[in-house]
């Protein structure tokens, strides 16, 4: 391999290791931001979990029961945990509200008829429910987001210290080659 060739190859990865770990750095960062973000959002709406064993839990279904006692007690300030509110607290108590039709339904009813008091109520609760509902599960998919960021930023991680690892060997390489004229002149003299 000549010179220019090897030094080509060694500014390559240097570049690559500046690059990858410029990415890395950036992705964990976006991953921090977004989860600080999530968190401190989600905090400020002081919204918790019911305690364990209240009736607010009990009376679930099981499977919502179960899913929401892991964090019985707790205030919301992750996205799973606001995944888990939204889908096994909220949306349960809204499928009670109008016999589970949604907000749109109940609305076009109400339209309809708008004398009728009942519907107007139902309107109401199934727009502040699914509201807070679809909130939470924004925080959750930013939450999402962010996770996958930090997986990203772990491979580019892994990536760059790969790249690095070459470019030191590389490098070590180039400094033990004796340079090709020197070794036919020593050839030559036996």
């Amino acid at each position: 391999m000549t010179r220019e060739m090897r030094w080509r190859i060694v500014t390559l990865q240097t570049v690559l290791v500046l690059v990858l770990g410029f990415c890395s750095g950036f992705l964990y960062w976006g991953s921090g931001f977004v989860n600080g973000m999530v968190h401190d959002q989600l905090a400020a709406q002081k919204i918790f979990f019911p305690a364990a064993g209240s009736p607010a839990i009990t009376a679930l279904p099981p499977a919502d029961a179960a899913a929401l006692s892991q964090y019985a007690g707790q205030q919301l300030t992750t996205g799973p945990q606001a995944e888990t509110y939204a889908n096994h607290f909220i949306a349960v108590h809204l499928s009670k509200v109008a016999g589970g039709q949604t907000y749109s339904q109940v609305s076009a009813a109400a339209q309809a008829n708008p004398q009728n008091a009942a519907l107007a109520g139902q309107v109401q609760t199934l727009f502040r429910g699914e509201t807070l509902r679809g909130l939470l599960l924004y925080a959750w998919g930013w939450s999402q987001v962010a996770l996958y960021a930090f997986y990203a930023a772990i491979g580019l991680t892994v990536a760059t210290l790969a790249v690095f690892a070459s470019l030191i060997f590389e490098l070590a390489v180039a400094r033990r080659r004796v340079p090709v004229p020197a070794i036919r002149s020593a050839t030559a003299s036996v």
